[in-house]
């Protein structure tokens, strides 16, 4: 199995995105995005994940982060796609969602094909992972990550965007606690 674009290496810092199936659009809802915010949060306080930036999209998700301690980011994202995937579902069945026949046939067939046997597969297989190698590069995913509301036209400003880092670095109220990076 390749290790390209993977979170291989122990105590190093990671741009990251977590992509639904066919990249379809969950995050529009608020209690969706809120469960995205409280499993990270789960990660933050019980397994060590400290995230720099973030920015839940509606159907992916961009972190820059990195685990403490011997846990591998590998495994933390694993249980937060386990996790945030039986989330997912239980809210679609559970709240009114206009959708929810389509998405729940939609999240089936996506795992039809899959030799373990699964209801349902939210995520795409794997994460794109790329290892911080540079204060550029640093600052140039911060930026991409909080502009990516802007360029999408959902917000004419970065720190209007709720479920964005980018409050944090604006000093703004915001949904999750972030360790600010700040390259001159």
């Amino acid at each position: 199995m390749s290790t390209k674009y993977k979170a291989t290496e122990q105590d190093a810092a990671y741009f990251i995105t977590i992509t639904t199936v066919g990249w379809v659009d969950i995050f529009t809802r608020l209690r969706q995005k809120y469960s995205i915010i409280n499993a990270l949060q789960y990660c933050q306080k019980h397994k060590g994940l400290e995230i720099y930036a973030y920015c839940i999209m509606s159907s992916h998700i961009h972190l820059l982060c990195k685990v403490q301690g011997d846990s591998l980011l590998s495994n933390v994202i694993r249980d937060f796609k386990t996790y945030t995937s039986k989330k997912i579902i239980e809210i679609i069945k559970e709240y009114p969602e206009s959708r929810r026949e389509w998405l729940l046939d939609y999240f089936k067939k996506a795992c039809s094909h899959l030799k373990r046997k699964q209801m349902y597969k939210v995520w795409q297989n794997g994460y794109h992972a790329e290892k911080v190698y540079s204060n550029k590069f640093i600052k140039q995913k911060i930026n991409y990550i909080h502009n990516n509301p802007v360029m999408e036209k959902i917000v004419a400003n970065p720190e209007d965007y709720v479920f964005s880092s980018a409050r944090n670095y604006a000093e703004l109220d915001n949904e999750l606690e972030v360790i600010p990076v700040f390259i001159f």
